[in-house]
């Protein structure tokens, strides 16, 4: 039986075959580190990070590409973006109630640290923010407004104009998790008025393991979170102050940015992120309404597939989630994943502790047919 992969919040799989080829490719034709030497190779290297740098730029509409600030994923992103911020202590944050650990446990850290403290949005009966409510969840000593565009379990999506509008207007910076929505979703951080924005490059944009940046926009400078060999003002014993040396300190993972390049330039080529969520909403409208006449199957989140991304959570009667994963698997060779998926605060608001939900992901390779096969298995559960 084949197997199907619903997994695609964590990572996408399978890869385009130009990000799998990439990753060899590199190995053996350049092999060099970036800015460690003016030889060929080593300019070579250069040049990949140069265009990864203005392909992510020009896919979400970024000012300066030399502010496209390289990590190992996502959460990497968001500690840089958090811990780089000039807190002071009572300073306050400015949450929704879906945020993934990846921002809690920074701003946990510096709530035990400096006494920081965390308020959450007003949402509405779909955990989206309510914009005419959020002056009233600001305080005199709030420093950041941070969303996670797409919430990684129940897919619901969060207002980013209005929230990002807001805190304009009040002189804020706005931090977005787009760890689920970045290629999936149109991002345009200069209309969206995005200070900061975080994504893997594993996920959506089908880069490999081990790639993430932070988009940071001009004006907002951040505090290095590491020191080190930049192969710039080496003379110096700090830090250059430019970018994206500032904040990227030691070799690249070159053959990783080379193989998310090509995911990004696999991306473009079949119409952009709007083509992605065109094509994802439609099989994901047929999915909850299949997974709507499965007697016991209970959706969490927003039931229009237009109100999310194409992650969808699920229990099934009082079965235990990770129980129902593994007879999906069993049964359909169906690979879904169970728990609290790294946001307990999501699952508090939802009432789903303290064993979660069991989740589908969709990703750009599965059909129709992979729809109607996850269906006839939950019906057969």
């Amino acid at each position: 039986m084949k197997e199907l992969y619903f997994d695609n919040a964590a990572t996408s799989w399978p890869k385009p075959p130009a990000v799998v080829g990439s990753l060899a490719a590199y190995q053996r034709s350049v092999g060099a580190s970036a800015g460690r030497g003016a030889y060929p190779r080593a300019v070579a290297s250069g040049e990949i990070l140069q265009d990864c740098r203005a392909a992510l730029a020009g896919l979400f509409n970024a000012p300066d590409p030399r502010r496209v600030i390289f990590t190992l994923n996502c959460s990497d992103a968001l500690n840089l973006a958090i811990f780089g911020l000039p807190w002071k202590r009572g300073d306050r944050a400015l949450v929704t109630p879906f945020e993934h650990n990846s921002v809690l446990r920074p701003l946990h850290a510096l709530k035990e640290k400096l006494g920081i403290a965390i308020d959450v949005m007003a949402v509405d009966g779909d955990g989206r923010a309510i914009p005419d409510r959020l002056g009233k969840c600001l305080r005199p000593r709030t420093r950041l407004v941070a969303a996670v565009h797409a919430s990684n379990v129940t897919g619901g999506l969060q207002p980013l104009a209005a929230l990002g509008a807001f805190a304009r207007r009040k002189g804020l910076p706005f931090l977005v998790d787009a760890a689920q929505s970045a290629g999936a979703v149109p991002i345009d951080v200069r209309a969206m008025k995005i200070d900061l924005l975080a994504f893997p490059g594993h996920k959506a944009l089908l880069g490999p393991l081990g790639t993430g940046a932070l988009i940071v926009t001009p004006g907002l400078d951040l505090t290095p979170l590491r020191h080190g060999g930049t192969g710039s003002l080496s003379e110096k014993e700090f830090q250059p102050p430019f970018y994206p040396d500032r904040l990227e300190t030691g070799s690249h993972n070159a053959p990783g940015l080379l193989g998310l390049l090509e995911g990004v330039r696999f991306l473009r080529g079949r119409g952009g992120p709007a083509a992605v969520q065109r094509r994802e909403r439609g099989l994901m409208e047929a999915f909850l309404a299949g997974a709507a006449r499965v007697p016991g199957l209970r959706l969490f989140g927003p039931s229009a597939a237009a109100e999310r991304v194409a992650v969808a959570s699920f229990r099934f009667g009082g079965e235990a989630p990770a129980r129902t994963a593994d007879r999906l698997w069993a049964k359909g060779r169906l690979m879904v994943r169970a728990g609290l998926h790294c946001a307990p605060w999501a699952h508090r608001w939802l009432g789903t502790l303290p064993d979660g939900t069991f989740r589908f992901s969709f990703g750009p390779f599965l059909t129709g047919a992979d729809i109607d096969r996850a269906l006839r298995v939950l019906r057969d559960l």
